[in-house]
Formats: C-alpha cells, sequence, structure tokens
C-alpha cells in the first residue's frame, strides 16, 4: 500500500516553473517542517484547557478519531506530493485536478487561514508565559477582563516580527532554527510523556467517565464532545508543508510524502501519550483550573513536576510554539509567492519577487507578517480571540483541502487518476488499490469535520458577553464572505491575468515578451480549463509538455490575456 516508487528529483521545468528559490532543505529539515506546523507542544497544550472545559477527560478520544481522519487527507496529499511537489502545494495540486476558479480559490482559503493561524499560534504564548514568570503579563496582573486578550496580542505580534525578520533572512536560517526547535520538542515530548507516567495517580477508566459533562445539552455528552473536538481537530493540519517546501527540497518526490505520514504520525504517538498521561497524572481533575485559559495542561505539568522541572519543560513549549509559528509563516509565504508568480494575486510582481542573494520570497514574508496581526488588533478587546481565531482559521483550511481532495475523487471515478505515467516511475508515492477507499473517507472526513467546526455554537463563538446573534453566527459570516469575495474577485478580475510572469517562467516556456505570459506560458502549469492550443490532455485533465511549447505560448501570447 505504502511503497514508494523510484523516481528522480525532477527540476521545475517539468512543471513551466525556473528554479528561483534555494534547493537546500534535506530529509530531517523537511520532516521538521511538517511536525513543527503541527507542533504537538504548541497544538496539545494550547487548546487542552477548552477540550477538557467542554467535555472533560473522555474528550482524550477526539485525538485518535481526528489522526484516522486527517491520516486518510494526508495519504491522499502525499500521493500528489510524490507528483508535484511544488511550492504552494494545495493551490497547485488544485490547478492540476480541477478548474481555475476552485484551484484559485484552494489557495486564496488557505491562504487567508495561514495568516490568521499565524496570529493564533503565535497568541499561545500568552497561555505558556505567564505561567513561567509572572513578569510576562506585560498589560495588567491578569485578572482583568482584558488582560489575558491585550497582552496576548502583544506578545504575538514580538513573536510575528521575529518570524518575519527570520523567514525573510533566508529558508536555510529559517529551516535550521526549525530543524533544531523540533529536535528539542521531539526530546522534551518523549522526557515529559515518561515524567508524566511515572507520576500516574488514575486508571484509564477516567477516559470512560464523562464525568457529568454534557447534561442539559440537547445532545447530551455527544454534543459536547463534537465541541470538544476543536481541541484535536486545531493539532493535526499543516503536513501538507513539506511539500510546500518541494521547490527547496532535496529530491522532493520522495522526501516530501515521507515527510506527510512521518510528521502526522509522529505528531498523533507523541501528542496522544502527553495528553493521556496529563489526565492520568493531574492531582485533582475537578480543580476548575484544569479547565480554564491560564491553567490547562500547563497547569497539570506544573502541579506534577514541581516549579523548576515544570517550567523547564514549559520553556520547551516556547520553543515548540516559536518553531511553529516560524513553520506557519514559511507555508503562508510559499502560497502567497506561488499564486503570485502565476499572476493570481493583486501585486503580484511585488509579491514574487526573490531576493537575489537570500533567495527567498522576502516581500511575501513582510506582506503576510503584517497582515497577520491586523486580526490580532482587531479582535484585541475580545476576551475569547484565541477559540474564534483558531475556529475560523481551521474552517478555511479543511474547505481547502477539500478543494484537493474532492477533485482527486472526481478524477478517481472517471480514471483520470492515478496518471498512467506513473505505472512508469515518476511519481514518488503511490496509493494503489487503496487510492479510491482513502479518498473517500478523506472526503467524508473533512465534510464532516468542517460543518462540525462552522456550526455557530455559542460556546466557541460568543462564549463571552454580550451575547449578539452576530458574534454567534460570525464563523459562518466570515467564512461566506472569505469565499464569495474570493469567488468574484478571481471570477471579475484576476483570471484575465493570470499566467506565469515571465521571470518565474522555465527556460524552455518562456515568452520573450515583457510582463507576464498572461495566457500561461507553460503547457504544464495551464488548468484544464483554458488548454495550450496544440497540447494534448492526460488522463488526470492535466496538459501534457509538448515539443512545440514555445510555438504555442507564441500563439496564445497574441490573443491576449484571459484565454
Amino acid at each position: 500500500m505504502l511503497e514508494p516508487t523510484k523516481t528522480d528529483s525532477g527540476g521545475m521545468d517539468e512543471f513551466g516553473y525556473a528554479q528561483t528559490l534555494d534547493r537546500s532543505i534535506g530529509k530531517f529539515a523537511s520532516f521538521a517542517a511538517g511536525v513543527s506546523y503541527i507542533s504537538i507542544l504548541t497544538g496539545v497544550f494550547q487548546l487542552f484547557y477548552f477540550g477538557f472545559s467542554m467535555a472533560g477527560p473522555a474528550y482524550a478520544w477526539s485525538w485518535p478519531i481526528v489522526f484516522v481522519g486527517q491520516l486518510m487527507v494526508a495519504l491522499c496529499f502525499a500521493e500528489l506530493a510524490g507528483r508535484y511537489p511544488v511550492a504552494g502545494s494545495v493551490y497547485n495540486w488544485a490547478k492540476r485536478l480541477s478548474s481555475g476558479t476552485y484551484a484559485w480559490l484552494a489557495g486564496w482559503l488557505l491562504l487567508i487561514s495561514s495568516m490568521m493561524a499565524l496570529g493564533a499560534v503565535a497568541l499561545a504564548l500568552q497561555i505558556t508565559l505567564p505561567q513561567i514568570w509572572s513578569g510576562f503579563q506585560i498589560i495588567g496582573d491578569g485578572t482583568g477582563e482584558y488582560d489575558f486578550a491585550v497582552n496576548g496580542v502583544l506578545l504575538a505580534s514580538i513573536m510575528i516580527g521575529v518570524s518575519t525578520l527570520i523567514n525573510a533572512f533566508g529558508v536555510k536560517l529559517m529551516t535550521l532554527i526549525n530543524s533544531v526547535g523540533v529536535f528539542v520538542e521531539l526530546v522534551a515530548a518523549v522526557l515529559l510523556v515518561l515524567a508524566l507516567g511515572w507520576h500516574v495517580v488514575r486508571g484509564p477508566e477516567v477516559l470512560f467517565d464523562t464525568a457529568g459533562y454534557g447534561e442539559g445539552h440537547p445532545l447530551g455528552f455527544f454534543g459536547v464532545f463534537l465541541i470538544g473536538a476543536m481541541a484535536s481537530g486545531y493539532v493535526m493540519y499543516g503536513f501538507d508543508t513539506a511539500s510546500s517546501l518541494g521547490e527547496e527540497t532535496k529530491d522532493p518526490k520522495r522526501t516530501a510524502p515521507k515527510a506527510i505520514l512521518r510528521a502526522v504520525t509522529a505528531s498523533f504517538v507523541l501528542g496522544g501519550l502527553i495528553l493521556l498521561g496529563g489526565l492520568l497524572a493531574a492531582p485533582d481533575l475537578s480543580d476548575p483550573k484544569v479547565g480554564s485559559a491560564d491553567g490547562g495542561l500547563q497547569y497539570v505539568v506544573l502541579s506534577v513536576l514541581g516549579g523548576p522541572f515544570g517550567k523547564a519543560f514549559l520553556v520547551c513549549i516556547v520553543v515548540a510554539v516559536v518553531v511553529c509559528t516560524l513553520a506557519v509563516h514559511a507555508a503562508a509565504i510559499r502560497m502567497m509567492f506561488a499564486m503570485a508568480r502565476d499572476n493570481n494575486l493583486p501585486f503580484s510582481r511585488q509579491l514574487s519577487k526573490v531576493d537575489p542573494v537570500r533567495r527567498t520570497p522576502t516581500v511575501a514574508a513582510i506582506v503576510i507578517g503584517v497582515i497577520a496581526v491586523i486580526p490580532l488588533v482587531v479582535n484585541v478587546m475580545q476576551p475569547a480571540i484565541f477559540t474564534i481565531m483558531s475556529s475560523i482559521s481551521i474552517v478555511l483550511i479543511y474547505l481547502s483541502y477539500l478543494l484537493v481532495t474532492v477533485p482527486l475523487l472526481r478524477n478517481r471515478f472517471l480514471r483520470k487518476w492515478p496518471l498512467k505515467e506513473e505505472a512508469a516511475g515518476k511519481a514518488g508515492f503511490s496509493l494503489g488499490k487503496w487510492g479510491l477507499p482513502v479518498n473517500i473517507l478523506a472526503v467524508l472526513w473533512g465534510g464532516a469535520m468542517t460543518l462540525n467546526l462552522i456550526w455557530p455554537r455559542q460556546e466557541i463563538y460568543n462564549s463571552v458577553p454580550p451575547f449578539e446573534w452576530y458574534l454567534q453566527w460570525g464563523g459562518v459570516l466570515f467564512v461566506g464572505a472569505v469565499v464569495i469575495g474570493g469567488a468574484l474577485l478571481y471570477r471579475l478580475k484576476i483570471r484575465h491575468q493570470t499566467g506565469v510572469l515571465v521571470e518565474h517562467a522555465a527556460a524552455v516556456t518562456a515568452h520573450p515578451s515583457s510582463g507576464s505570459a498572461h495566457a500561461e506560458p507553460s503547457a504544464a502549469t495551464q488548468p484544464v480549463s483554458g488548454p495550450v492550443p496544440g497540447a494534448t490532455l492526460s488522463p488526470a485533465g492535466i496538459v501534457s509538455e509538448i515539443p512545440d511549447a514555445l510555438a504555442a505560448n507564441a500563439a496564445m501570447s497574441e490573443k491576449g490575456p484571459g484565454a
């Protein structure tokens, strides 16, 4: 089922692009990128209090359920990464599986969600730093109504600023810091599992006790369990980052698929053991601090391990938050760069500019850093800022994933995937006969989880006064605005200018005219909705490369934009 096939590393000219980014990422760094985006220490510690406050210790069952669902998605992504290890992975995959509109929306939704997730991840510093040292509570003393939110925005903004500088400096520095941080995170996770296991005070039967949670809810415990499951759903995503860095990875067609699957599996195992250990070792599960934002799993660790040792582990959590912020930022940069070099964003030429020395999209790094701070500032006086931003960013990510898994499933049913050429060994990973059932489960899971996350529950979108209908429906309204607004932007404007910018086009397909190749100069990058004249469609609906690609592009250029 999971046997990789032989392949070469592949060049970017295969996809119609010039190699402009620095290809220097090795196997561990690729794995580390996926692990740091998922970031078990960040995610588990970040939302433990929320899951526990909603459904008690039994909420832990959401962890394996979410893993199984996300593993189905990861397997589909690994197959695509083995064929198309290109920056902005989800966007480029959708471009080759469906129409230009759906592909652009996939990239648009993931770009917006990544920028929101960047702020949400950086906010995790507020949950941990003040518990290490009270001096990190710069605004107020933590007891005021808005102390948590305002101080969190300050710490998160500083973190985003640091991340912007590191990512703008170059991928080598970013991956070096990221790899060291992930190594520290993995070692700390293993030691924490052992430490919590040593201090276990109750048996696993606590996981089968609903402890009165769900009483009074229309759906009983199942209803609150669905809400608490967000705590697990927030953690296990972003594994596609390993492929989004594919243009900067050595031998990406074999490295990226393995990195995706190893990242999600390692995160499940270690994160699950930490979650289990925390529940079994907590001195008193009825302590209200266990389910509060200023307590949570951090409070459990400090209570169990004592001051010095407990705080040492909390420092490791801060390291995990830092590298997670770097990874989320890096993934957002690659998405913006990938869409911009296709002239698919406003100010594309500036956003796709690659620094000639550092060979990284510096402008994109700065723009994303600035934009990521905006939602934080807008919600600065919102005490529930963390759960609101987390929920909306996750919904957008699940929707963008569906815009890949759904067209992939459609192509399977139409026998257009896997490609016939995969039999020749061009792909780095193949699901074989398991592809169809895995893909079906991935779509069903993605749809169910999206519905669960976007449901206008007061507990998530309007958990504190004032209780207003528009706040409770804020997630639906915001996501709807992003989807509809994005679709209109593409249909009315962007699609008429789309095409690989000349400075990013592969030499064999570049057209000598100035500006962008509006009619998409590379046959390999042309979406199925508008094939290059004289090209042929492969079984997956992808326009195949042809010997006279240069002549075809010249012909298209004469027709003008929007062809």
